[in-house]
């Protein structure tokens, strides 16, 4: 073989061997990248060649589906009553891919391309039929979900209903919101141009404020500091406390004063039970500081502070839905904690936070992890996975929780009788947190559950950006709820 052969075959040798290490990097180490990639129009139409499983309420309601359509995707996603659910859903779409909500946290098996799936696949397969992804059931209540987003359309803040008993989630609601459809549009132009404007919108309506969003507690943040001071066994609700017309912070000049003058009590004291009832800021200002920082933060922490918790999902079906931390800071000094033991400070939170410790004092104690999801189905209905109720943490005993649904009693029946309901027992909790520059604004909460002796349902609500007290804007919109939850 003459030198310029040898010189070609060479050359076509290192051709062939590069070729070889492209494709195989192509084909197996980079697939997983260039099939997320979304320049990829193959990985989308194949995407879009599969209908997606539904999403559904507990009753059955559909919230999401993937209808046919007359296009080259096949399948168009579509979000009945999209604003509605949407914080539950998320959206998956042309453009931007799945993002947030079920979509997002149980991909793999809306899909179909979950390894639970595998034979459903192999099925499809052999006998040449519709290869189709998973149902989702979730624990969300048509009503309670729908009743709640019309509360609070026109405001800025979220609510969220929970079972105590189980930590099923049975509404969750954040407002302003936004339609998924306008993502889910096949049209690529359409799709990018709603994102734009939804991202650019400074009322943030993607943002899931139920978990996503930190809020100052205000007052509701009581319960915490009543819980850590009867679980350390020096107090009890009917033990009377220091209060006051006025407290002046420690270490400084600022003084702390309260919205009634029920609050200041009698001769400088007042009953835990009655500081509880008329939300005496001097009262747990001092309690605070008193019960003590380690004692608190135990108590905050046990309730879930400090932790990101998950509500669905995990990493093997897609990105698990979570909740920002509530923040509750360590080291202190007095005067930080004294603000911190009424909810204003350095003390934030998020209206699931809140909704979890409701449901711990209506759960004697016992916190169960929050979950989204009862169960999952393939196509033929069969059941791939439902969730049981699990245990996150035993905050405190039943005793403790008894004597809080006592003086969470006495905020209905001694303070806010407009908020009772006719031959049920309501406990609750308002809170009124100062807001913006030289506090002039409000967020209005209410925490509460009933029946107070049976609780089936707990509630946490928050209007942002509010000029009335929580009770006044917040305590309607529980009380709704839970006349149509409890309805028989």
């Amino acid at each position: 073989m003459n030198k310029s052969l040898r010189q070609l075959f060479t050359a076509v040798l290192v051709l062939f061997v590069i070729l070889g290490i492209s494709t195989t990097i192509l084909s197996a180490i980079r697939s997983d990248e260039l099939n997320a990639d979304p320049r990829n129009a193959r990985a989308i139409y194949h995407t879009y060649g599969t209908p997606r499983g539904q999403i559904l309420t507990s009753d059955g309601t559909v919230m999401a589906r993937s209808d046919a359509s007359n296009d080259a995707f096949k399948y168009q996603r579509v979000y009945e009553n999209g604003a509605v659910y949407a914080p539950v859903t998320g959206y998956f779409s042309i453009t931007q891919g799945t993002d947030r909500g079920i979509e997002d946290s149980r991909d793999s098996l809306l899909s179909g391309e979950s390894d639970a799936l595998f034979w459903e696949r192999v099925k499809a397969v052999l006998t040449g039929t519709q290869n189709t992804g998973a149902t989702i059931e979730t624990s969300i209540d048509a009503r309670l979900q729908t009743l709640a987003y019309q509360l609070m359309d026109g405001k800025d803040g979220a609510v969220v209903v929970t079972q105590p008993k189980t930590g099923r989630i049975l509404a969750m609601v954040s407002t302003p919101s936004y339609d998924p459809n306008q993502l889910a549009n096949h049209d690529t132009q359409s799709a990018n141009l709603a994102y734009q404007q939804l991202v650019a919108d400074g009322n943030n309506p993607m943002l899931n404020r139920a978990t996503s969003e930190l809020y100052p507690p205000g007052s509701t943040f009581k319960t915490v500091v009543a819980a850590a001071a009867i679980d350390s066994g020096d107090y009890t609700i009917d033990s009377q406390i220091p209060a006051g017309a006025s407290y002046t912070l420690p270490g400084t000049n600022v003084q702390l004063t309260n919205a009634s003058a029920q609050g200041a009590g009698s001769n400088g004291t007042i009953s835990l039970e009655d500081a509880l009832a008329y939300s005496s800021n001097t009262a747990f200002a001092q309690l605070g500081v008193a019960v003590g920082q380690q004692k608190l933060d135990d108590m905050a922490s046990k309730l879930g502070y400090g932790t990101s918790i998950t509500i669905d999902g995990t990493t093997s079906t897609g990105s698990p839905m979570k909740t920002v931390a509530a923040k509750l800071p360590t080291d202190m000094g007095d005067d930080r904690l004294a603000l911190a033991s009424i909810g204003q400070g350095d003390n934030l939170t998020t209206p699931l936070q809140n909704a979890l410790i409701a449901s711990a004092i209506a759960n004697d104690g016992t916190l169960m992890r929050p979950t989204l999801v009862d169960r999952v189905r393939s196509s033929d209905l069969s059941v791939l996975s439902e969730t049981k109720p699990q245990v996150m943490s035993q905050a405190f005993g039943k005793d403790t929780a008894d004597q809080l649904t006592k003086g969470m009693q006495s905020v209905i029946t001694k303070e806010y009788p407009t908020l009772a309901i006719d031959g049920v027992a309501v406990a609750a909790k308002t809170g009124t947190a100062q807001i913006g520059e030289n506090n002039e604004r409000i967020d209005g909460w209410i925490i509460g559950f009933a029946p107070a002796d049976d609780p089936q349902i707990a509630i946490s609500v928050v209007v942002h950006n509010t000029d009335l007290y929580g009770s006044l804007t917040a305590g309607p919109i529980m009380k709704s709820l839970m006349e149509e939850a409890l309805k028989q």
